[in-house]
């Protein structure tokens, strides 16, 4: 008897000190669990580095998100946005191609903002907050060389339907200019939608309207940043060459009065190769009433060897979906740019993390398709069909694309600098 309580009392002790030590294993894991994310230290640089761009003051997006209280509201929205990889907005399908202008967050950036707003939306210390990001004030380009505006402002009405708008100027340049960068800035931004910006030849006598991707030297619309040349390459603007703006405006409601301008800086070093904008484009197109996914095809046929440094589709609100293959002069393809999910409110230059290299003879193709249904939520009228046209309400089938020749001389360019 006595021995069996001496053996009861030993089970006792050595049940207590395991439940001791799974207790205190319990808390010691407890213990070493991270912390949950706070704005300060966690959420705050990802917002700084993927969204303050247009979430700040006075730019494109519809609220600023620079700070805690500005975010807090947000939460839930942002929450599902950044999950169905809405925001930031990127079109691109990663199976094709890497892009030095990509904007996605990675799926840890996501992560945590989740957890961020799962967790309770925590501001954090101050101390763990870091400096928020510098923008440039004005211009994205820094001081322009040179300045072009609008001869005289337009008057926007508060409702209704506004022609593209075409305004010509004078570059006054007595030598051929290169272009180093270039940014069109709107009037008044609530009611411009784009601005493309052309250069007509002095020799052109071409009527107010431009031909498709002729004398392209860039543009302003949402998702568009300014054309910058990467060191040794510029665009061409010839001597005597004038300045065209088209303008599309959109009435917000109220009337208002804009004036738009361009800047452009000159190349200060020696340019190797000169930038030419082209296309592989449409317009004798028809897309029936109530397609749900119309296919136009397009292409371009490389007549030298070319390195495409950017490529830039368009279309309009039936526009659904586009891509860009290459077919090499060796019976390859390759499929340069897949765009799933076209969205008209966002005009996206695709800069390749290096120049795409087509040969001689390449040709490149392009093809789009459209949502002219009842199942396209933007879709003006189903029962119409659409045809080539300016206006939102038409249509346009452009694979827009920079390059450089690949073997252009140096004697071919040679980069005048000055600002006469």
């Amino acid at each position: 008897m006595k021995r069996t309580r001496i053996t009861i009392l030993a089970l006792a002790v050595c049940l207590a000190i395991t439940v001791v030590g799974l207790s205190s294993k319990a808390s010691g894991e407890k213990s070493s669990a991270p912390a949950a994310p706070t704005f300060s230290k966690d959420v705050a640089p990802i917002f700084f580095k993927n969204c303050a761009e247009c979430h700040r003051p006075g730019e494109i997006a519809p609220m600023s998100l620079m700070n805690f209280k500005e975010v807090r509201p947000w939460a839930k929205a942002i929450r599902e946005k950044i999950v169905s990889r809405e925001m930031p907005p990127w079109h691109a399908d990663p199976a094709h191609g890497q892009w030095s202008n990509d904007k996605r967050m990675s799926q840890k950036e996501i992560d945590t903002i989740v957890a961020w707003i799962d967790g309770g939306t925590k501001e954090g210390e101050a101390k763990d907050l870091p400096a928020a990001p510098k923008f440039a004030k004005g211009w994205q380009i820094g001081e322009p060389d040179v300045t072009f505006q609008m001869p005289e402002e337009f008057t926007v009405p508060a409702e209704g339907t506004v022609p593209y708008m075409y305004f010509t100027v004078p570059s006054n340049f007595t030598e051929d200019k290169y272009i180093a960068a270039m940014e069109a800035r709107a009037g008044d931004l609530s009611v411009v939608h784009h601005i493309v910006v052309y250069v007509r030849d002095p020799k052109d006598r071409a009527p107010k309207r431009q031909d498709i991707g002729t004398g392209l030297l860039g543009a302003l619309s949402p998702g568009n940043t300014p054309f910058i040349a990467s060191p040794g390459t510029a665009k061409l603007i010839k001597a005597g060459s004038q300045i065209v703006f088209q303008m599309h405006y959109t009435p917000s409601g109220k009337a208002t009065k804009d004036r738009s301008i361009i800047g452009l800086k000159f190349a200060k070093g020696p340019v190797d190769k000169v930038i030419t904008t082209t296309a592989a484009w449409d317009t004798r197109f028809v897309i029936p009433p109530n397609a749900e996914n119309h296919e136009v095809r397009a292409t371009f046929t490389a007549d030298e060897d070319l390195d495409i440094i950017s490529l830039m589709p368009h279309m309009h609100l039936r526009g659904k979906d586009y891509k860009y293959i290459a077919h090499y002069p060796d019976g390859r393809q390759e499929v340069l740019l897949s765009v799933p999910r076209y969205d008209f409110g966002w005009q996206v230059y695709y800069y390749p993390v290096k120049p795409l290299r087509m040969p001689k003879g390449t040709k490149i193709e392009a093809i789009a398709h459209y949502d002219n249904s009842t199942k396209n939520p933007v879709n003006p009228d189903p029962n119409k069909a659409v045809r080539f046209g300016e206006q939102t309400w038409e249509e346009m089938m452009n694979g827009f694309f920079d390059f450089v020749p690949a073997n252009q001389p140096k004697s071919a360019a040679s980069g005048s600098s000055s600002s006469k």
